[in-house]
């Protein structure tokens, strides 16, 4: 009955989590707030507040948990992809724990993490399944042939459909973070009262840059001639582009799902949180008889579970690294 303790520091959160035998105890989650005054994550402000939060969450994971330190079988932690000040901070604490405690050290891949958190919990997808992982860094279709044997068959080419948002949140003057505020407002708009046009990318590939420009340019234009264009349809706006965002990564998703004719499909990553792609992606699977899977939304955006739960498998398997691992800001899948 393997203790792991996961940890993820990749970006702005810092994560600590319990998985026991296979099912997560406690899942903590430390935000930083100090970032909404820059309208951004600034990577050096983040790696200092996870030195503050890291210990603490660690703590409060294992209460949480009713586990005791000493009983942890192996330390779990987010090798990459992601800012490195911030993985820095989180690497270096799993490998002091872990050679402090004498355990083994478990490395891993963030963005497989998130695929694998459709595995916490008693609703899991059954091998071979599609997952459409799409992040402010990440848009990817990666075909599931196993728990660590997984192919990207479609990606971005340039930006990713969570960067679109944000970039669609700061044009319109929303504070930072601005997804979470474009699903509130889209909630209450007209999806189809603005049309933006949908890139033709060949294969099972995406683009968002030019989908940017041209929401850039729409608002630039229409504030021209009417100054209070954005705040009079401010609603409106956002259903639109949040409906245009979602169309891409689903049509792209059907075809896959065509391509590989396999009907068990899943959603991860922070933008998973999307009320409107969350709805697309259930009524697609209603269309064409897929077995949708979305994780919860504690395990949508970065959190330690799916570290835990990641780890877990790989304790199974024996793959562990040394004190010598570092982090990588790239790490292909």
């Amino acid at each position: 009955m393997p203790v792991i303790l996961g940890i993820e520091s990749s970006c702005d959160e810092t994560s600590a989590s319990i998985c026991v035998d296979g099912e997560i105890l406690s899942n903590v989650i430390a935000n930083q707030t100090i970032h909404e005054a820059y309208g951004g994550v600034v990577p050096e402000l983040a790696s200092r507040v996870h030195q503050q939060n890291i210990v603490p969450a660690v703590q409060q994971a294992l209460i949480n948990a009713k586990v005791n330190k000493n009983d942890v079988d192996a330390v779990a932690f987010t090798r990459g992809p992601g800012l490195l000040g911030s993985l820095l901070v989180g690497v270096s604490f799993a490998k002091a724990f872990a050679l402090a405690k004498e355990i083994p050290l478990i490395d891993i891949n963030h963005m497989q993490a998130h695929v694998l958190a459709h595995f916490i919990g008693d609703n899991k997808p059954s091998f071979p399944f599609l997952c459409l992982t799409v992040s402010g860094g990440h848009t990817q279709i990666v075909l599931i042939k196993d728990y660590f044997d997984m192919e990207v068959i479609g990606q971005t080419l340039d930006d990713a459909a969570g960067e679109a948002m944000d970039k669609t949140s700061k044009i319109l003057g929303l504070p930072y973070p601005g997804g979470p505020l474009i699903d509130k407002y889209a909630r209450l708009g007209n999806p189809d009262a603005y049309k933006f046009p949908e890139p033709q990318i060949p294969n099972l590939d995406f683009s968002f840059s030019g989908l940017k420009t041209s929401i850039l340019y729409f608002i630039r234009d229409n504030v021209a001639a009417n100054p209070n264009f954005v705040q009079e349809n401010l609603n409106d706006i956002c259903a639109s582009v949040e409906k245009r965002i979602a169309t891409i990564l689903l049509n792209k998703l059907s075809k896959a799902a065509m391509a590989c004719n396999i009907t068990d499909i899943a959603l991860a990553g922070g933008v998973s949180a999307n009320t409107g792609l969350r709805q697309g992606l259930l009524a697609l699977g209603e269309k064409n008889n897929w077995r949708c899977f979305i994780p919860k939304m504690e395990y949508c955006t970065d959190n330690a579970a799916m570290i835990a739960i990641a780890g877990y498998y790989k304790f199974l398997k024996g793959e562990f690294t040394d004190q010598s691992v570092a982090p990588l800001a790239r790490m292909p899948m």
